[in-house]
């Protein structure tokens, strides 16, 4: 079971002082229309797995059911939004790789905000395929610790076909195959998880030691995820 590094831990940290940023809401709210959107427009999630993940997220962070409901019926319709899910490839700092998950209905003006936060903070946009062969598309699913032991999270581990699994102080992470997202809740009934979601992990790992270069990646990664057309940015360190 492998462990996790500071830069992992100050990531986690990041992630749930994310549920407190001004634009969590319409972050939660592009996700679920583009699950909907996506899906077909289906907007029941229990037959619309990316939509059902996409709520579990939104009640996590405490988003109005209204939002949500607008989020759905934004999905459907003649009227229905043009968002739809692009990955971009770029180079942070010091040689990292990111994938910079992103919903938008405006790509071209998704595409000039992350070439600006990078060329203004020493990383570059790369081409298609410069950066993803690195990383794995999979799901992440993430536990706390009081409520799940060791064993249990080896069977969890063995339901869901698991291939790798990491822990911080009081969490364990579960990294499995993406095509079984979808049957995370007849899997695990009788298990209580923290967040299930798509996760890149990365294949080659790069190290930094130094503070003040790890300092400088988060920040441009906050950079980078306050705009309401980035959901994610995902790292190789």
């Amino acid at each position: 079971m492998s462990g996790h590094s500071k830069w992992a831990n100050i990531k986690r940290k990041k992630e749930a002082n994310d549920k407190v940023k001004g634009n969590v809401f319409s972050k939660l709210s592009r996700l679920i229309t583009l699950a909907v959107v996506e899906g077909g427009g289906v907007s029941d999630p229990d037959n619309n797995v990316k939509l059902r993940l996409a709520i579990e997220k939104a009640h996590s962070s405490n988003m109005p059911k209204e939002n949500i409901k607008r989020a759905i019926e934004k999905g459907i319709g003649p009227d229905k939004s043009q968002i739809k899910e692009i990955v971009y490839e770029g180079f942070g700092p010091y040689g990292i790789s990111l994938m910079i998950l992103t919903a938008t209905d405006n790509p071209n003006r998704t595409l000039t905000e992350i070439r600006n936060i990078l060329d203004k903070h020493q990383g570059k946009l790369g081409s298609s395929g410069s950066v993803s062969y690195q990383f794995q598309r999979c799901g992440l699913i993430i536990f706390d610790k009081s409520s799940i032991n060791q064993d249990q999270i080896l069977e969890v581990s063995d339901q869901l076909k698991a291939f790798d699994i990491a822990e911080t102080d009081d969490r364990f992470y579960l990294y499995f195959p993406y095509e079984h997202l979808g049957h995370i809740k007849n899997l695990l009934k009788d298990f209580k998880y923290e967040s299930v979601s798509v996760d890149f992990k990365p294949q080659m790992i790069m190290v930094l030691e130094d503070d003040e270069k790890i300092e400088k990646i988060s920040e441009l990664i906050d950079l980078l995820e306050a705009s309401d057309d980035i959901q994610k940015v995902f790292t190789n360190l």
